[in-house]
């Protein structure tokens, strides 16, 4: 049952003194001449190319096996052209939003994006082995992995005592909504949501962000597949560690079912995935 409270209003946000994030004057760009239909990969490139932390990221996720194929592309233009023009400013708003947030020196910060890169990238592999069975295509679960928990460095940013817990090496996760709530009068799932709306990204990937916490009801279509893919994610990623996933037992029979795996088959899946991880990795 879907229990999420109606997410706040950037407006109500400022008056707790939590600031959404701004996109980049580069994404601004992207989309206003990508809205024109007046473009190619060449102008494209020329407007990536102007934010060069983005442009060397975006074209480095690019060269992967798994959003360019077995072709590695040798220049920009030919990556936007190999990934095609909708991938290419999805990723391109995962990689803006981790050079927008927290580019400081602490290192929860910098523990926290490893983490969501990890998971964003499980969470690709995941989409792109079962799309044929969901439809939710690798770039935009790449965009949804990343963005996931993006409203945790915003809540950083605005109470300085919030990381805390972040910084133990064996944490996996972050503070439950029930303790942010408490302790904040705000959680990460309605920040990281509204993020997402004012990023302009896809409205199933913000109600993912929303509800990623449980797994939505089947009504919620796309947005249920791709919860159930950032799950199953965050599970190789507990796996991997060796550690404890609370929330797999409740949910991770829907997860299963969603995906159309079998649980009889599960173990032998879970453990291919965690080997491409780790290939991926080597």
């Amino acid at each position: 049952m879907n229990t999420q409270p109606a997410p706040l209003t950037p407006e109500e946000l400022a008056l707790r003194g939590i600031r959404i994030p701004p996109q980049p004057q580069v994404l601004l760009e992207l989309e206003r001449v990508m809205a024109s239909d007046d473009y190619d990969a060449r102008s494209i490139a020329r407007i990536i190319e102007r934010d060069a932390g983005i442009a060397a990221m975006l074209f480095k996720v690019a060269r992967n096996p798994m959003f360019a194929g077995n072709a590695a592309p040798s220049t920009l233009d030919k990556a936007i052209i190999r990934l095609g023009f909708r991938p290419t400013l999805n990723i391109a708003r995962a990689v803006a939003l981790s050079t927008t947030l927290g580019q400081d020196t602490q290192r929860a910060y910098t523990m926290f994006w490893a983490h969501s890169r990890e998971l964003a990238m499980l969470a690709a592999q995941i989409a792109e082995e079962r799309v044929s069975v969901c439809n939710i295509f690798p770039e935009q679960a790449y965009l949804a992995g990343i963005f996931l928990k993006c409203g945790v460095p915003v809540l950083m940013q605005r109470f300085p005592d919030y990381c805390s817990e972040l910084l133990r090496e064996d944490r996996m996760d972050f503070p439950s909504l029930r303790e942010e709530d408490r302790r904040f009068n705000v959680d990460h799932c309605t920040i990281g949501y509204l993020v997402a709306r004012h990023w302009r990204l896809p409205d199933f990937i913000a109600e993912a962000i929303l509800h990623h916490g449980e797994v939505p009801r089947d009504e919620f279509g796309a947005t249920r597949s791709l919860v159930a893919i950032l799950h199953l994610a965050s599970h190789v990623r507990h796996s991997l560690a060796g550690s404890h996933n609370a929330s797999w037992p409740r949910y991770g029979h829907e997860v299963l079912a969603e995906l159309c795996l079998h649980p009889d088959e599960f173990p032998e899946y879970l453990a291919d995935l965690k080997e491409n991880a780790l290939t991926a990795a080597a």
